[in-house]
């Protein structure tokens, strides 16, 4: 390793962790990983990380004792297990504390030596084996799965949607994607996201809770808005607009509920206002509701509020960011609004029982063309500046985005909004900051790309996920590996090895692991918790090493996120049946 690499290595992982006896070893899952790593401000280069941490394996060469029961506390936070095991045994001998001199004072801490003392401050470069078991493996995996199956009636189910799973993996502290599900009740249909947050999780969770709300309120005709009007000026109770499909852990704020709303009611007032007599078009609700909770966002910002946590969550969420891919399902209607670095993905089954994807969504980041033309377009003057280092203005991976008020208001509203703001703010060198060459504000907009799709009987599902999953998996194999477990048909292609030698032992070891991936795939019950085994455990052959996942799974938090970015998945099973009625009816 050269001293480049070194210092690199070094500046990434820091040097408590540094270990000069790692080895050099390729540990990151096969299949091409996106590009376009990262969508938060001033994130890592994973990219760069992960060439310079592939070199070494995760624990060996980074989890380095240098007290006794180190291990056990760096590892207690994600383990879940009997951290006393983990613990090492003492490298020096016992020592006991010394009694209370004459004076009634200690001359020292413990009685041990200078050399014994010098000792404890070496680091052990030993390399070290620390594994969870498969059931330790499955709490973690499991620990934020959910699943919804669309209810029947008369025995029927007379959805295009059978049900969907979802699940998260967080590698931030706190994870900062959300998610969300809906059944619209005043209209038909459903809405599925995904919100991939940076800078914090405020936006992605106020974007979370909120964006549903706007895109029904849009869907809804005239009768139903003015009737909902009605009953918020009487003091009736009010038609549900929207059924919640959530974990636990995903929580609305009750604090924020009040403010929420009188800002959905201003929306639904104005759409009242400037009634069409149009049926409302399903791709313009979407843009608009985009558009307009980032608007109301913003607004709430600067007009802040008396409540002094309000002013300062306002706040937060502002200055914070997120991407969101949502889909909405009417029937055999597939329409997918996307803003960011986020993906859909439709699995197809083809007549031979292969599968195939077909791409929902583009990113909005510099690996899109078409996205770096239309900021150049929109700041002809800073051709040069706009995109730099793939980023916007050097510094923002993604292209559109909520919040990010820094890319959007003029430098006079930043400072006069921080400097009214709370103390927080004011301190927090982040929001005081103002990116390089910013001259023609905006330079951001939340503005969703929509695609549309009319399903098909040989579409059977949709996947909504983060680039945390598109970072590490390529997206045949992820449409492949969720194919075969909802079919529970494995469609053996011959084992390919990518150039590495293989003895016959090792290709041995290979089918074996290939049986058993087969027979264990039905341990998970939940799609979105079967793809993030792979996502997370895969090795270079493309199955799941339960040592690598282990491994993978008991980083301490200030090194799982220089390994992988926090991952949210949504699986939208559909009902090829009724989607095949409904084609036959039209037809």
């Amino acid at each position: 390793m050269d001293s480049d690499t070194d210092s690199r290595y070094r500046k990434h992982i820091g040097t408590r962790y540094w270990n000069s006896d790692t080895r050099s070893e390729d540990r990151r899952p096969h299949g091409q990983p996106h590009t376009g790593v990262g969508s938060g401000f001033m994130k890592p280069d994973f990219a760069k990380s992960r060439r310079l941490l592939k070199m070494a394996d995760p624990f060996r060469s980074t989890l380095v004792v240098s007290q006794n029961c180190e291990l056990g506390r760096i590892c207690s936070s994600v383990c879940y297990c009997h951290h006393k095991s983990l613990c090492c045994r003492p490298s020096y001998p016992s020592v006991k504390p010394l009694r209370c001199g004459a004076d009634g004072k200690f001359a020292s801490a413990f009685r041990r030596p200078r050399e014994q003392c010098l000792q404890l401050r070496q680091y052990v470069t030993t390399p070290q084996r620390f594994y969870l078991t498969p059931p330790q493996v499955n709490s973690i995996l499991k620990a934020n799965e959910y699943s919804f199956k669309v209810p029947e009636f008369d025995g029927k189910n007379i959805s295009s949607i059978l049900g969907f799973d979802s699940n998260q993996l967080p590698a931030n502290a706190p994870i900062e994607d959300r998610r969300s599900a809906a059944t619209c009740l005043q209209t038909r249909g459903m809405l599925l996201g995904v919100f991939d947050g940076h800078a914090g999780c405020a936006c992605a969770q106020a974007v979370s809770e909120r964006l549903f709300y706007y895109i029904a309120v849009s869907l809804l005709p005239q009768e139903t808005l003015l009737e909902i009007e009605h009953a918020v000026e009487s003091g009736r109770a009010l038609l549900p607009i929207l059924q919640w499909h959530k974990h636990p852990n995903d929580y609305f704020s009750k604090e924020a509920s009040k403010l929420y709303f009188n800002s959905l009611r201003t929306y639904w007032q104005e759409l009242i206002d400037l009634n069409t007599g149009e049926t409302t078009d399903v791709k313009e609700a979407l843009i608009n509701s985009f558009k307009r909770l980032d608007n109301d966002l913003s607004l709430e910002a600067q007009v802040g509020d008396p409540n002094s946590f309000l002013n300062y969550w306002v706040l937060r969420v502002a200055f914070s960011g997120a991407t969101a891919c949502v889909a909405h399902v009417d029937g055999v209607d597939l329409h997918v609004a996307n803003t960011g670095d986020s993906r859909a993905l439709l699995g197809v089954q083809e007549e031979d029982g292969s599968w195939s994807a077909v791409t929902m969504s583009h990113d909005h980041n510099a690996q899109n063309e078409s996205e770096i033309q239309r900021l150049r377009s929109e700041h002809p003057k800073e051709d040069k500046s706009v995109v730099k280092q793939d980023r916007l203005l050097g510094l923002l991976m993604p292209f559109r985005a909520f919040g990010d008020v820094k890319f959007k208001w003029s430098i006079d509203l930043q400072k006069r909004v921080v400097e009214s703001g709370p103390d927080q703010l004011n301190d927090n060198e982040y929001t005081k900051f103002i990116p390089p060459n910013y001259h023609s504000p905006p330079y951001l907009s939340a503005e969703p790309e929509v695609i549309y799709h009319r399903l098909r009987p040989k579409d059977k599902f949709l996947i909504l996920a983060t680039d945390g999953l598109w970072e590490t998996m390529h997206r045949q194999d992820v449409v492949r590996i969720v194919g075969e477990y909802l079919t529970g048909v494995h469609h053996q292609q011959p084992i390919a090895v990518g150039g590495y030698k293989v003895t016959l032992g090792q290709m041995q070891g290979l089918l074996t692991e290939r049986r058993a991936r087969i027979s264990s795939a039905f341990e998970d019950q939940n799609a979105a918790t079967h793809l993030i085994r792979h996502a997370v455990g895969n090795n270079e052959f493309g199955t799941v090493d339960h040592e690598r996942l282990s491994k993978m799974l008991s980083l301490p938090e200030e090194l799982a996120r220089m390994y992988r970015d926090d991952i949210t998945i949504i699986v939208v099973q559909f009902n090829s049946h009724v989607i095949g009625a409904y084609q036959n009816q039209q037809q």
